[in-house]
C-alpha cells in the first residue's frame, strides 16, 4: 500500500478529485455520511473534504446547469502551460486554460482525443491528496475509452514515467467502455474510492439517496461497483 503522506508526485500521477454539483450542501451531507468526511471552505466557493484532518477531495457548485454533474480527476504537472501545449499537439483539447486557484496551485481542464475530460494540477502550497489508498479516500481512476491503444499512446506519451517508468505502481487504468457500460456511453474517467466492504458501501449509498449503476464486479485491481450520488455524479467503490 502506498504511503498516505502527500509527496512530490511524478507528472501524470492522479493527485486530486473534485465533484461539480448542483447543491454543495447536499453533497456535504451525502459524502460526509458515506466516507466520514469533514469539510472546510476554499477559494472560489468550493469546499475541501478532509479525512482524519487531511485533504482528500473537493466539492464545487456547478455554475451552469447544462454542465454534467460529475467527478473529475486531476493529474499533477510541474508546468500546466507546457503540458497543455503537449496535449494539443497529441490531439487533445484545452477546455479551460491554466489559471491560479488561490495560492494552492494552478488548474486547467482538458480532454483527450476521444473527448474524455480531466484536469491538470500544478502544485502551489497544496501538492494533492493528504491521504489516499485507504477507506474513504481515492484509490484508483479508470478511463473507459473506445480505443485503448490510442489511449495508451496518448497518455503514455504525456505521462510515460508515471505509467511505465521503473518501479511505478500507477493508480490509472484504461479499459474499453463496453467492459462495464453500454457501448454508446461516451469515453470518461471513473473515480474509485476505497471501502472496506463493497456491499456495505452499496447499502449506505442507497440509504443516502444514491443508486447502484453497476453491481460489484471483479477487476485486476480489486472488487468494484459503480454508483451515483443523490445528485447523479457517478463514482466507484473499490475494495483491494
Amino acid at each position: 500500500m502506498a504511503e498516505n503522506r502527500a509527496s512530490e508526485y511524478p507528472e501524470g500521477t492522479p493527485c486530486w478529485v473534485d465533484a461539480q454539483l448542483p447543491d454543495v450542501e447536499a453533497g456535504r451531507r451525502f459524502y460526509g455520511e458515506l466516507f466520514g468526511w469533514t469539510f472546510e471552505d476554499q477559494p472560489q466557493g468550493t469546499v475541501r473534504a478532509l479525512k482524519d484532518g487531511k485533504p482528500v477531495a473537493s466539492l464545487a457548485h456547478k455554475t451552469d446547469g447544462r454542465l454534467p454533474t460529475v467527478w473529475t480527476v486531476s493529474f499533477t504537472t510541474p508546468d500546466a502551460e507546457a503540458l497543455c501545449r503537449r496535449i494539443r499537439a497529441a490531439g487533445g483539447q484545452v477546455v479551460s486554460p491554466p489559471a491560479p486557484f488561490g495560492d494552492l496551485g494552478v488548474t486547467a481542464l482538458v480532454t483527450d482525443p476521444e473527448g474524455a475530460v480531466f484536469s491538470l494540477w500544478q502544485p502551489g502550497t497544496t501538492p494533492g491528496f493528504g491521504r489516499r489508498h485507504e477507506p474513504g479516500t481515492f484509490a484508483w481512476v479508470q478511463l473507459y475509452t473506445r480505443d485503448t491503444d490510442t489511449a495508451n499512446t496518448f497518455y503514455g506519451g504525456l505521462f510515460h514515467d508515471a505509467l511505465f517508468g521503473p518501479d511505478t505502481d500507477p493508480d490509472f487504468g484504461r479499459a474499453p467502455v463496453s467492459d462495464v457500460f453500454a457501448a454508446e456511453m461516451p469515453p470518461h474517467f471513473l473515480v474509485h474510492f476505497a471501502v472496506e466492504d463493497v456491499d456495505a458501501g452499496l447499502r449506505e449509498v442507497t440509504r443516502l439517496g444514491g443508486r447502484v449503476q453497476v453491481p460489484p464486479f471483479e477487476t485486476s485491481y480489486g472488487t468494484a461497483a459503480v454508483v451515483t450520488d443523490n445528485q447523479g455524479a457517478s463514482f466507484a467503490l473499490l475494495h483491494r
